[in-house]
């Protein structure tokens, strides 16, 4: 299995911390952000990992983690050249990954549990994971009848408490045709949740609820809070 961390975007919430520097490059607890990330994937035994971010940024990144033998795993970076979204920006991916399954983080997700069962139990398809939120309209969110997942809907504004599809996704290689069908959103971004519905439609979807804690980092308030959580975590 490859992994990914997209770490693209323009950390516009984040402002003035990202004015000059790439959101992923922040501090959390002792280290850069991007770095637990790393982390997390090599801990569940993923060591060929693909950096996805802005063409401006590569060369920040490669500074800090160079080839990533410092950290036990192997690391290339791409660029995305459009801010055109989640799906647009793991599709950048399909000449890394080949023809293996890719374990998917999006850099500004926090969290302190192991994902190596659900990489070692991934059987195809698509794996998401849980959490549940009070602030649901910032998230993709599950939607469920008797246990069954049956759609997801991307930042609904009618929505408060929810189980948020939190940023760390298992896709098999088909992800990347999956892509290709999509269109993009009244954002004008391709958007994940569209992806993962197509894997549900086709009943190609595992699931599971995070056992810990996890926030993005990617608000001023998420900031602190994933930096609050990290530094308890010493």
């Amino acid at each position: 299995m490859k992994g990914v961390i997209l770490a693209g975007g323009s950390g516009t919430r984040l402002h003035p911390l990202t004015v000059s520097v790439n959101k992923h490059l922040l501090p959390v607890g002792n280290k850069p952000m991007v770095m637990h990330c790393v982390d997390r994937m090599v801990e569940s035994g993923v060591t060929e990992i693909l950096i996805v971010t802005n063409p401006e940024y590569v060369g920040h990144f490669s500074m800090l983690l160079k080839s990533g033998s410092d950290y036990g795993c192997n690391i290339t970076y791409k660029t995305q050249d459009k801010p055109n979204g989640v799906a647009g920006a793991l599709l950048q991916a399909r000449e890394f990954v080949g023809n293996d399954d890719c374990l998917v983080i999006l850099g500004d997700n926090m969290f302190n549990f192991s994902v190596q069962d659900d990489v070692s139990k991934f059987k195809g398809g698509c794996h998401l994971m849980f959490k549940f939120v009070p602030d649901g309209h910032r998230y993709g969110i599950g939607r469920f009848k008797d246990g069954k997942l049956y759609r997801l809907d991307e930042k609904p504004k009618d929505v408060e408490t929810a189980f948020a599809c939190i940023g760390v996704y298992i896709f098999d290689k088909d992800v990347f045709s999956v892509i290709e069908t999509i269109t993009p959103s009244a954002r004008g971004e391709y958007e994940i949740s569209d992806v993962i519905n197509h894997y549900l439609n086709r009943d190609r979807v595992s699931f599971g609820y995070v056992d810990g804690w996890w926030t993005d980092a990617g608000t001023l308030p998420s900031y602190q809070k994933a930096n609050e959580m990290m530094w308890n975590e010493k």
